[in-house]
């Protein structure tokens, strides 16, 4: 699987990304916009924008979106879409002082080595009073993804990682306000995953692995899914915290 914010791991799997989780945080990116008042003519950069799903969300509701990555796979599948992606990370971006009115980022803040100093980024390129909407993956109570993981985790003889910071009730808006900025609306949105076969469940939850670590560890992946079985494949609820904040 794909660590952190390994940009030459995420180039690499970019394509599989895009197919198999790339929809995954629509209701979470659907929170954001609807939080931040993002609509026709608003300037919006999307931190860690992968492969530009939400970018194509932002601008089927009028807004004016560009995107900042790390991963060059990424991006190049972005900007096939039409989208202008600079390269970047949440530490550094690649934008004047002043440049856009909100600042996005999904399941992107948690890899920043320094939060803080990535959600400060965020509010220079911002305008005065310019909104910061971040949303990530909830704690692992809330994520049936979870229970895979901790299968795959046991049968490799190693310990589940820990929660992170920004996943558990009240880390995203301790975040925000240590970086400087006032919390305006937080929650937590349901996002289900749907795999609709063994093949998709086992390439999605184990994106990065080759053929033969796919062939190893597959089974644990299916058998520890089993209670997410429904009539059409697999249904994992899990949820995403999100947080809007203004600087």
């Amino acid at each position: 699987m794909v660590d952190g914010a390994d940009a030459e791991g995420w180039s690499e799997v970019a394509s599989g990304w895009s197919e198999l989780w790339g929809a995954f945080a629509l209701p979470a990116q659907l929170a954001l916009i609807a939080a931040a008042g993002i609509g026709p003519g608003t300037r919006v950069l999307d931190a860690g924008c992968g492969t530009g799903e939400f970018l194509a969300v932002l601008r089927e509701v009028g807004a004016d979106p560009i995107g900042v990555d790390p991963a060059s796979g990424m991006r190049e599948l972005a900007e096939a879409r039409g989208f202008t992606v600079r390269r970047g990370d949440a530490e550094h971006l690649p934008l004047a002082d002043a440049s856009v009115e909100v600042v996005t980022a999904v399941n992107a803040l948690h890899f920043a080595d320094d939060t803080t100093a990535a959600l400060r980024e965020f509010a220079r390129v911002l305008v005065p009073g310019g909104l910061v909407a971040v949303a990530n993956w909830a704690e692992h109570s809330f994520n049936d993804v979870d229970v895979i993981e901790r299968a795959l985790a046991g049968a490799d003889g190693d310990e589940p990682p820990p929660n992170g910071p920004l996943s558990t009730a009240g880390g995203l808006e301790a975040a925000v306000t240590d970086a400087g900025l006032r919390v305006v609306a937080s929650g937590v949105v349901d996002t289900p995953w749907r795999a609709a076969d063994d093949d998709i469940l086992v390439r999605g939850i184990l994106l990065g692995e080759d053929a033969a670590g796919l062939a190893e560890r597959g089974p644990t992946v299916i058998a520890a899914a089993q209670p997410f079985r429904d009539g059409t494949g697999y249904l994992l609820r899990n949820a995403f915290r999100w947080v809007v904040a203004k600087t």
